[in-house]
């Protein structure tokens, strides 16, 4: 199996909602869409990010756990400088992110703050001084 990833999709409430925020609010071109099944935006040169209605996700995945709290994982965007992730948590919050975290410098050497979406998937946006971070720029 090769080392990558080639979709992320996300089960969304609302896909309008979820389209307006991604679309709209943040400016992405959708490069296929289903109305009230699903839309899928290229955001890397071999990945997709599907945003998915939440019955369509379930029929095909199975049901989806239920609870409070956080989802338990981060889509990152990486960016090249700290006044990058302070434009981009700007424009997610521009485009109705709540809650937004303002971004701070870590203890890794990085800086990095949060949005969530429309369904609460939290993106971190965050520039990382460390060869790892250097690699994920475009």
């Amino acid at each position: 199996m090769d080392q990558r990833i080639s979709f992320l999709s996300l089960a969304v409430r609302d896909l309008e909602a979820s389209r307006r925020f991604y679309v709209e609010g943040l400016g992405w071109t959708p490069d296929l869409e289903v109305e009230g099944d699903v839309v899928m935006i290229m955001v890397g040169e071999h990945v997709v990010l599907s945003l998915w209605d939440r019955e369509h996700f379930q029929a095909e995945v199975g049901t989806i756990a239920e609870g409070d709290g956080v989802p338990p994982f981060t889509i990152s965007h990486n960016v090249a400088t700290e006044a990058e992730v302070d434009e981009v948590l700007a424009t997610a919050r521009a485009a109705g992110a709540e809650p937004v975290h303002e971004a701070q410098p870590r203890e890794w050497g990085g800086y990095t703050g949060y949005f969530a979406d429309p369904d609460g998937y939290r993106w971190e946006i965050a520039t990382n001084p460390g060869p790892i971070g250097h690699k994920v720029l475009p």
